[in-house]
């Protein structure tokens, strides 16, 4: 009866969820270079850097709440 539950953190699927997300943006951010939209900053190409954000925020979520093994 000594069995020990491991409690995995919130903040980890918070960096799922962002890793994820990014991804995503990441894509229709490249996806967007062939084909710009008709808008005013366009040429900042606010997806591809925000996507990439994201990935390296959910990565770092990932890697630090990470669930132990102990």
């Amino acid at each position: 009866m000594t069995e020990k539950h491991h409690i995995i953190p919130v903040w980890f699927f918070v960096g799922v969820l962002l890793f994820v997300y990014g991804i995503l943006i990441f894509i229709s951010g490249l996806a967007e270079l062939s084909h710009p939209p008709d808008t005013v900053l366009s040429n900042l190409h606010a997806p591809v850097w925000w996507g990439a954000l994201l990935i390296v925020l959910g990565g770092a979520y990932c890697l630090i709440f990470r669930p132990k093994n102990t």
